[in-house]
């Protein structure tokens, strides 16, 4: 009996998949060498030139205009991540560090961006820094900035104070707070609701339409956890809906924060200086004269730069002194960073990555 086109199809499907996976191993295999050359070399796993100019290659093997090109990127890209990912792991370099502990939505950024990595769970931001300067973790992913919040002013200042690492990439998880309790338990039974403070403030309407009393906790995973292991029908926590699974917790309500577009930016740092991307962002101090700054940002404009984003934050032992955060598009150059120091007294390059309107940072 002779087979329909969609079992016709399936089969032959089945048959590359087969062949993928011979090929997947083989590549893999390769890619283990190449990690164990970078480690005698003292060469970084990443070499993002290299990857640059791989994905333009292989995409010469494709027609302009074909309707496959961006599927075959992607395809190109994910490979290459994979093999990032299998290098590390290979050379005990897959840790990557976060604060908090597991179900936070720091965490959730983290398995997102490295899924098969091994998170490290560290109780403060300054101790992710230190884990990526001393080599337990090769990468550390740190909240940023939240849409609704603003700054996370710590995780900027430490990014000043350890200038031996750098912004690899900044990456926006959408944030949706979840009201968390105990399998079974109904709405009408909760009286107590834990969480993070900017948590408990994204949700104050649906907390006080339902009356309920507030405590605060260092952030939405413990909350979670305290429920889970409190054993109070009348306690519920505000967090994620993968925190609540993690710990066993049942969502009574879903969505309940006052905004729909709450997104929060977290960065990945590392202590490999990255060389791509189609932006960066600048530390600044500027000299303490009248017009300086103004200057500063001139030089920015002329040199064709579109500066996204400009943000102040104040120098550590030195009153009402300030250093400044700056986002701009382009590459940055030499010409550049020459420039700014005539009018500044220190400049650095803290990051470079890729961000486009279709997948954000």
């Amino acid at each position: 009996m002779e087979q329909n086109p969609l079992e016709t199809a399936r089969a032959a499907i089945d048959k590359i998949d087969g062949e993928l996976c011979v090929l997947f191993q083989a590549r893999m295999a390769e890619a283990a060498k190449v990690a164990a050359y970078k480690a005698e070399n003292g060469l970084a796993i990443l070499d993002e030139g290299r990857e640059a100019a791989l994905v333009e290659h292989n995409l010469g093997r494709l027609e302009e205009g074909d309707p496959m090109r961006p599927y075959y990127e992607d395809f190109l890209r994910h490979n290459m991540a994979l093999s990032r990912q299998y290098q590390a792991q290979c050379l005990g370099r897959n840790a990557v560090a976060y604060q908090g502990i597991p179900g936070a939505f720091s965490h959730i950024a983290l398995t997102r961006l490295f899924p098969h990595a091994r998170p490290l769970s560290l109780p403060a931001f300054e101790d992710v820094f230190r884990a990526v300067v001393e080599g337990e973790a090769a990468y550390g992913v740190l909240p940023f900035e939240n849409s609704q919040a603003g700054d996370v002013s710590e995780a900027l200042d430490l990014c000043l104070l350890h200038p031996g690492c750098f912004i690899h990439r900044m990456y926006d998880l959408i944030v949706t707070q979840n009201l968390l309790a105990l399998p079974g338990t109904a709405l009408s039974q909760i009286k107590r609701v834990v969480s993070h403070p900017q948590a408990l403030r994204q949700c104050a309407s649906f907390l006080r339409q339902l009356n309920l009393t507030v405590e605060q906790r260092p952030n939405t995973a413990m909350a979670a956890q305290y429920v889970a292991e409190a054993g109070d029908p009348s306690l519920a926590a505000i967090a994620s809906g993968d925190t609540a699974t993690l710990y066993g917790l049942e969502v009574l309500a879903a969505d309940i924060s006052e905004t729909a577009d709450n997104t929060t930016r977290f960065i990945v740092i590392s202590k490999e200086e990255p060389t791509a991307g189609n932006r960066f962002c600048l530390l600044f101090t500027v000299r303490h004269e009248a017009g300086r700054l103004a200057r500063a940002i001139e030089t920015i404009a002329r040199l064709g730069y579109n500066m996204e984003c400009i943000k102040s934050r104040p120098l550590r032992r030195m009153a009402w002194e300030y250093y400044f955060y700056a986002e701009l598009v382009g590459e940055p150059t030499p010409a550049l960073l020459e420039e700014l120091s005539a009018d500044c007294r220190a400049v650095r390059l803290l990051g470079r990555y890729e961000r486009n309107a279709e997948h954000g940072a």
